[in-house]
Parts: C-alpha cells; sequence; structure tokens
C-alpha cells in the first residue's frame, strides 16, 4: 500500500467524527461470539517468542483474498455498514469494556487476526456477517467468504457505549481521545525509513489479543504482533480511559536486516495552515491543523517548541538528544474563533504526549513535514531514531507511555509559545529598499507576573543565516505575557531553509521555553 492510502484509511475516523462506521442496536437478545479452533495457552512472553520466530524466518507478504464488490466500496456505502451493538465482545458481561470491530473495504483491505485472552488462554473470534448491519453498503452478509476477517476494532467505556474511546484501523496506526471525545492526530506502531528518498516500509499488525478485564477495571490490555519486509515485533497495551487517556506501551522487536532510519514511538497528525504559514490559504477557515506544534523536554531539561508548517517540499529535521523526558505533537491553540470549523472541531483535536519509560540513549526526535493541499492527508510525522541502526539478531526492548487529550501531564514551568506570526518585514511608513522577514512570537505564563515595571526582558536570538534587526521584548496584556518581534534580513544568496532559535530572558535568566524555526526564503523577494 501506498502512504496516501494508508493515512486516508486512517483518516477515516477523523472525518467521520469517530463514529465510523455508524452504530445500529440489533433487538435485545446477546448472542455468543464464534470463535475458531481451540484456546491456547498465551502471555506477553509467548508473543515475544513468537515475534523473535518469525523475525527468524524470510518475510512473506500475506495474501489477502477480498471480494470485489468489498474494494470497490465508496465513502457512502462503506459508512453504511453498521455493527450490531449486542455482538459486541463482552456485550452480555457487565465489563466497562466493550469491542466493536470493523469490517474491511474502502481502504482498509488487509484483514488482521483477532483473538479474546481470558485466564491465560486465547481463542480466534471468527468472522461472522451477523456482527454487521450491511444497510445501504450493496453488500449482502451471505455472500461474504466465512474467513473475510476483520480490518481492525475499536474500544467503548462504560461511561458512553456509543462512541469510541480508542481505534486501531491500517497497518500500525491507532488513536485515541481524551474528555473533548474527538479524534485527531494518530500514532503507530513503528515507523521504517520515513521521510526518506526510497518508499517507506509500513510495518503492520498483524494479529491483535483483547485480554478480558476483571469485572471492576477500568484498565483494558491489548497486544499485538507485528510484522514487515524488515523487522517484527511484539506490542502490549494497558489502556486506561480519562480526561486524558493513558496508554502504557511495551514493545519488543527482532529486525530481519539492518535498517537505516527506524521511528520510535512514531506520531502522524495534520497541518494545512495557521497563523504562521498560510502557504494554503485558499480556506474559508483560517486555520486547518490537528497539530500546530512539535514539543520537546530533553535530556538536560530543556523545553523546545517547534511551529509545525506545510513546507513546499519535504522537510526532514532531526533533533539529536540523549534520553530525551518526552516529546508530542501537541494542539495548544484550542479557541475555536482561530478555526470556525463547526463540522470536524480542529480546536478539540487531543494533544499526544510520548513519555520514555527507562533511557532511550543517544538519537534524535526526528520531524518529517510533506506537502499537502488536502487536510485528509497526513503529512507530519515525529517519532525517535536511536543512533545505534538495529542489527538482525537483536531484541531491542522500548517502553514508554503515551498522553492523549488536552492537557498533558507534563508542562514547562517557564513561559510557553502561545503564537507564532510572520509577515513581510521593515518599518511601517517608510521605504523598504531590502527584502526582510518578521516574525511575531507570543509567550504566556511561566514566571511574567513577578517581574517588575523595571526589569527589561530581552530576546535571544540566533539564526544560521541572514541578519536580525529590528528586535523587541514588549508586554503585550491581553495574554498576560510578552511578545517578542524580529526582522531577519537575507540576501539573494540565501536559498535554502533558514534555522531559527529564540527565547525570552531577563538579566541573563531565561524566562520562556525555547522556539526553534525553520523558515525558506521565497524566490520572489520583490519588496
Amino acid at each position: 500500500m501506498q502512504r496516501r492510502d494508508l493515512l486516508k484509511a486512517s483518516a477515516a475516523l477523523t472525518l467521520a467524527g469517530f463514529h465510523a462506521p455508524a452504530l445500529y442496536a440489533a433487538g435485545s437478545n446477546t448472542s455468543d461470539l464464534k470463535v475458531l479452533g481451540k484456546a491456547e495457552a498465551f502471555d506477553y512472553a509467548w508473543l515475544k517468542g513468537q515475534a523473535r520466530t518469525l523475525a527468524g524466518k524470510p518475510y512473506h507478504a500475506p495474501d489477502y483474498p477480498v471480494p470485489a464488490a468489498v474494494k470497490a466500496l465508496d465513502w457512502d456505502q462503506y459508512q453504511a455498514i453498521g455493527y450490531r451493538d449486542d455482538h459486541a465482545l463482552w456485550a452480555k458481561d457487565k465489563l466497562r469494556f466493550q469491542v466493536k470491530f470493523f469490517h474491511l473495504g474502502m481502504y482498509a483491505n488487509q484483514s488482521v487476526k483477532i483473538h479474546e485472552v481470558k485466564d491465560g488462554k486465547a481463542v480466534e473470534l471468527a468472522y461472522d456477517p451477523a456482527m454487521f448491519n450491511y444497510g445501504k453498503s450493496g453488500l449482502k452478509g451471505a455472500d461474504m467468504p466465512k474467513d473475510l476477517g476483520f480490518a481492525g476494532f475499536r474500544v467503548n467505556f462504560h461511561t458512553d457505549l456509543v462512541r469510541d474511546i480508542t481505534a486501531f484501523l491500517g497497518a500500525s496506526y491507532f488513536r485515541a481521545v481524551g474528555g473533548e471525545w474527538q479524534y485527531g492526530l494518530s500514532a503507530r506502531g513503528l515507523a521504517i525509513d520515513c521521510g526518506m528518498e526510497r518508499p517507506e516500509e509500513f510495518p503492520r499488525f498483524s494479529e491483535f489479543w483483547l485480554e478480558r478485564p476483571a469485572k471492576q477495571s477500568s484498565h483494558l490490555v491489548v497486544y499485538a504482533l507485528l510484522d514487515s519486509p524488515s523487522i517484527s515485533g511484539a506490542y502490549r497495551f494497558e489502556i486506561a480511559p480519562g480526561a486524558t487517556t493513558l496508554m502504557d506501551v511495551d514493545v519488543a522487536l527482532y529486525p530481519r536486516k539492518t535498517i537505516e532510519r527506524m521511528g520510535i514511538a512514531p506520531l502522524t497528525s495534520m497541518f494545512q495552515m495557521g497563523e504562521n504559514d498560510r502557504r494554503i490559504s485558499n480556506d474559508w477557515r483560517p486555520e486547518i491543523h490537528d497539530s500546530d506544534g512539535l514539543e520537546m523536554w530533553t535530556g538536560n531539561g530543556e523545553w523546545i517548541w517547534r511551529p509545525l508548517l506545510n513546507p513546499e517540499h519535504l522537510r526532514f529535521n532531526a533533533y539529536a538528544d540523549e534520553n530525551p523526558r518526552g516529546f508530542g505533537l501537541m494542539q495548544r491553540d484550542r479557541n475555536f474563533d482561530h478555526y470556525q470549523d463547526d463540522g470536524v472541531f480542529y480546536d478539540r483535536r487531543p494533544s499526544l504526549w510520548v513519555e520514555p519509560k527507562a533511557g532511550w540513549g543517544k538519537g534524535s526526535v526526528q520531524l518529517v513535514e510533506i506537502p499537502t493541499v488536502d487536510e485528509t492527508f497526513d503529512n507530519i510525522v515525529a517519532f525517535w531514531n536511536p543512533d545505534a541502526k538495529p542489527q538482525p539478531g537483536q531484541e531491542l526492548l522500548y517502553g514508554y507511555k503515551l498522553h492523549w487529550g488536552a492537557k498533558m501531564p507534563y508542562a514547562p514551568k517557564a513561559a510557553t509559545v502561545v503564537a507564532t506570526r510572520t509577515g513581510v518585514g521593515g518599518v511601517i511608513g517608510k521605504k523598504r529598499t531590502y527584502f526582510s522577514w518578521r516574525f511575531a512570537v507570543d509567550f504566556a505564563g511561566g514566571d511574567f507576573a513577578l517581574l517588575g515595571k523595571d526589569v527589561k526582558v530581552v530576546p535571544v536570538i540566533s539564526t544560521t543565516h541572514g541578519t536580525v534587526e529590528i528586535t523587541s521584548a514588549r508586554p503585550l496584556h491581553d495574554i498576560k505575557g510578552y511578545r517578542a518581534i524580529f526582522d531577519l534580513k537575507v540576501g539573494d544568496e540565501v536559498k535554502g531553509p533558514i534555522d531559527l532559535r529564540l527565547y525570552l530572558a531577563a538579566d541573563g535568566q531565561p524566562l520562556s521555553e525555547t522556539w526553534l524555526y525553520q523558515w525558506t526564503p521565497p524566490s520572489d523577494r520583490s519588496f
């Protein structure tokens, strides 16, 4: 599959407002789900052994015999396929979780096996047309193969059995909601060769194991087997729904071959335009994005904010670190007026923070920004890339926590960036004699309330090219913060991206997180 098809499959939930496909009730009687084969012993150690064994064999791409009518479904037809509530896993057991399955179709045409784990034993769940209401899809359950399988699954929590709290669908993609009940960006199990000149490899979760929770448990454990030409892996997710949903993840990876660029805890999002970047500005809405910045908390304690961009050409950046404390793609701007979207509500999209559970050593947080003119195309990827390239025969163990929601468990104590704006530079009322570009960065929070009127706040600015001029940092009372402004003067000889760095200080003491930005001068520099 190509990146666009995979990302469209992943984006399907976002566009549908996380009711995809729609749910249908089918009477009050609860039917037992059909199973395949006998129950067999299962635990995470066994799954790691399976992944290791798989990696020791040549990779064989699986064959998915999907009926032509299923492949040909369009968006409306696929949305017409509903899951019957009474066929949800654990529907009759009065547990706090229920699981419903996605039908194959449209962009999701690779089936996965799904098992239930109970008392240390696993049994595979069988596809059954009776699980689905085919509505106006044009499909008939009687025509479906008995071994059709599932595309993925979604999970409901007892506080609301209509809306999903998480869903796994397509390759190794999954997503979750926080207290805002709004899907947005996705996570993945693994990224291989993302942002390189050769095609990206998409490992996929080929099998899942859903552990039956205790009656009063608010935690759901999901296991997954990952496979691809380069690597296999075993995953354990412990999911705790909440205002900020928590996923505790353990990963064991077994490379088949040397991997040039491996992405741990990859996050995938969308940025089409925002207040800092209106390269694509033909939409009536002022901003369109699931995330507006990459936030990093480095191993040495520095907090960094890097606003996202929709570049004209693919951009790749690597931010070197050792034992990072965390990173994430954030949706800081939560003001409806800034989006004016009353359909998919970008102001409610969750942020996603990755918290390593142990030292990850040396490596880098890597950011890939891909040009897009379409908000259905996730064009932003961020992940951790270890310095040491994975080698065949290794066992690579990683543990991390994923936090989904509007509020993250960690935040800078210093002032944070709340807006970045750019535009033509110069002094109003004076004739411009050369090209320059202006940057206005707003900071709020931190210790600004402690500053007296006589304290001089200064912007500390550095750039890889050009000359910084017309600098200032002045109070911005509307946000109880400060606005830093500067112009960057660049000559015609500068063609490529320019890296900028800024923070606020008083008497040498930093008052804010560090703002990083990458800007490419336009080819037309007339003024």
